[in-house]
């Protein structure tokens, strides 16, 4: 079982849950759940845009962003519609469930807080600019306010009240915040445009850390046991010591140099990570070597799920892929027919994931 927690709140990837884009407050992509050698498709649902969000997994509801501007919330049984929310501008960030509160962000610079239950307007709260990832959640201190953080294009990430909307910090930085930020004993961490790691104290929005990658970052940073895994533009995906602030190891594809925008999934020996080389790499957690790549046809902005002994992830090329997690063998493929930027969400029994046709995919593995 992976359980996080996060001063005080506990998410657990294994108790029928994804309820958030990557699962939990460290943003490490990893579950308990068995996939098999197989998945066989159950259901699609039309947003009628195409879906660059991720989907999240709470009490068989799923909720998921699209491009038309609305968040889409379905049954997970069959894809039966529950209800829509409109916003201004497209949805790309991934929702987040958190209590009885579905919050996600907009392109039209606002962060929205609905009824999970009904999609009724709880608050909002506006930034200067577009919110491309994921909000997560944190307290302040152990007996502190629930409190929602999220990162925005206008260079900052936005701390708020989970009741009420109500800023709680502003952090500033020198540049947009594409990914979202990962939570981790007591701090927010994430990688910004400016081309630096942050590492802030959540209880106050004070920089603890700015560390400099080399290069602006794209991706969604995952925190484990002190440590941080994150890639950036220059073909670089680097571990840092969150405690020391320093860069324990750097792997290089120098074979194929092209960016990596795919935030990483942390299992307890491989981080794995997807490239825009058009493949999937996997790298020794501790020493920063490569153990394997899976070639697939087109680049790989999908972030991977790790789920046991397999991989799941999507691809440009329009599959979606079931990888073997020791050798980085095909185990199995779906072919989309369109580019498949958005990330899986997986719960035992379901794997759900948006595509660029506008659909919305829910597989359920074969197992024998």
């Amino acid at each position: 079982m992976v359980v996080f927690v996060t001063e005080g709140i506990a998410s657990s990837t294994d108790a029928a849950s994804w309820p958030m884009f990557r699962g939990g407050p460290p943003n490490v992509g990893a579950c308990d759940v068995i996939l098999g050698d197989r998945l066989e498709l159950r259901w699609t649902h039309d947003t009628g845009e195409p879906i660059r969000s991720s989907a999240v997994i709470v009490d068989d509801r799923v909720w998921i962003g699209s491009d038309s501007g609305k968040v889409h919330a379905l049954r997970l049984g069959d894809g039966v519609p529950l209800w829509t929310f409109e916003t201004e501008g497209p949805v790309e960030a991934p929702p987040t469930v958190v209590d009885d509160l579905v919050v996600v962000g907009s392109d039209d610079g606002t962060l929205y807080a609905l009824h999970a239950a009904s999609g009724t307007l709880r608050w909002k709260y506006a930034t200067e600019a577009r919110i491309a990832a994921a909000a997560n959640w944190a307290r302040l201190s152990a007996a502190g306010p629930l409190c929602i953080v999220v990162g925005s294009y206008d260079g900052r990430v936005h701390c708020v009240d989970a009741a009420t909307g109500q800023r709680i910090w502003v952090y500033e930085t020198e540049n947009y915040i594409n990914g979202a930020v990962a939570v981790d004993t007591g701090h927010i961490v994430f990688g910004g445009c400016d081309g630096l790691l942050h590492v802030v104290r959540a209880e106050d929005g004070k920089a603890v850390h700015r560390i400099p990658l080399g290069a602006y970052v794209a991706s969604t940073a995952a925190a484990m046991n002190g440590r941080a895994y994150v890639g950036q533009y220059d073909n670089k995906f680097l571990c840092v010591d969150l405690k020391a602030g320093r860069i324990l190891w750097t792997y290089e594809a120098k074979d194929r140099p092209q960016p990596f925008f795919s935030s990483a999934a942390v299992a307890e020996d491989l981080v794995i990570v997807g490239g825009r080389d058009k493949r999937v790499h996997a790298i020794d957690r501790q020493k920063g070597r490569r153990r394997w790549v899976f070639q697939a046809r087109g680049r790989v902005d999908s972030s991977p799920v790790v789920c046991r002994d397999r991989i799941v992830v999507g691809s440009d090329d329009g599959r979606l892929y079931l990888i073997d997690r020791t050798t980085g063998a095909q185990v199995w493929a779906y072919d989309v027919g369109e580019a498949v930027v958005s990330s899986p969400a997986v719960v035992p029994h379901w794997v759900v994931i948006g595509a660029d046709d506008g659909r919305v995919y829910a597989f359920r593995p074969v197992i024998p």
